[in-house]
């Protein structure tokens, strides 16, 4: 006998999130009725995770659901709406949620003309697009964003799914998927560029070397916060900080290279972010600064470049 308040779930998009969703919602009992899938990649996921769910256009899926999930690129998000509101697709009470960290409800505004209810359910993870990712939902947290007589659906669906909801409200969006991506995003091309130079000078292999110290450090972190900031630039070491910039820059040979910026603007941060806590005094602070200059005083030992007009 199929729990109370059981729905037809239809999954627009399996990519890596629509189609480890569908099952995390088919596994909490729903029925998933449809999904889409273009690319070859895609139907291959939907068979793997979503075995007999039927493959179907995008419109019928919407006629069949009584919970649609558009899990989509955020730039094809607004344009699948309204296309699918000219057809007069979108039904009355007519659960219709997307996976965009980005958006709110209010790209979902076709949806409430036509009587549908509009929710944003983001998973703040990242996907592998295999079963392993249904694990790792039993300890994540999605942004969730309804009105708020519809928020306790959008996080009942969030807990069903075996994740925790965090209520996000509409006008902090943006940030809210910036401090994510910041966090996520930048960790990846951090690691890839700190790998880059530990091969440069013959170590084999970096991840062997940087996995311990990045688990610990990020361990650290969660659990203590800014407490946990070790190394040259929170102690004021001001004559390493200086050594290490001069490295990068002979390394990209006097061209302000990626790892170079990066570097360079991640120590400024890190560097007032220190004196905010106390750890920096004043004139520390200033020496950090003039260490992270270039030979000509600017920020990257290189001409800086210089902004269009108008921005």
């Amino acid at each position: 006998m199929a729990k109370p308040g059981r729905l037809g779930v239809g999954i627009i998009g399996a990519g890596k999130v629509g189609a480890v969703l569908g099952a995390a919602l088919r596994a909490a009992e729903h029925a998933v009725v449809g999904v889409s899938a273009v690319s070859d990649a895609s139907r291959e996921r939907a068979e793997t995770l979503l075995p007999g769910v039927p493959v179907l256009e995008v419109q019928d899926i919407v006629e069949r659901a009584e919970l649609v999930l558009l899990a989509v690129p955020d730039d094809a998000l607004g344009g699948l709406v309204e296309g699918l509101a000219k057809l007069g697709a979108w039904q009355p009470g007519q659960l219709v949620a997307h996976t965009s960290g980005r958006f709110g409800v209010g790209i979902l505004h076709p949806v409430r003309a036509a009587g549908a209810i509009p929710l944003a359910l983001h998973p703040a993870m990242t996907f592998t697009g295999m079963s392993m990712d249904l694990t790792r939902l039993l300890d994540c947290t999605f942004g969730v964003t309804a009105d708020a007589v519809m928020l306790p659906i959008a996080q009942a669906l969030v807990v069903e799914m075996g994740a925790e909801p965090v209520a996000i409200a509409e006008g902090d969006r943006t940030l809210y998927h910036a401090a994510l991506a910041h966090s996520s995003n930048h960790l990846v091309t951090l690691v890839a560029q700190a790998s880059q130079l530990l091969r440069d000078v013959g170590v084999g292999a970096p991840e062997r070397m940087l996995g311990p110290l990045l688990r610990a450090t990020l361990e650290n972190a969660l659990a203590s916060g800014e407490s946990a900031l070790t190394g040259p630039v929170a102690r004021g070491d001001v004559g390493t900080v200086a050594a290490h910039a001069e490295a990068l820059r002979e390394h990209d040979g006097g061209a302000g290279g990626d790892v170079l910026e990066a570097y360079l603007a991640m120590a400024r941060a890190t560097a007032r972010r220190a004196e905010g806590r106390g750890l920096l005094k004043p004139e520390q602070l200033d020496g950090i600064r003039k260490a992270l200059a270039g030979p000509d005083g600017d920020a990257a030992g290189g001409d800086a470049p210089q902004a269009p007009e108008g921005h």
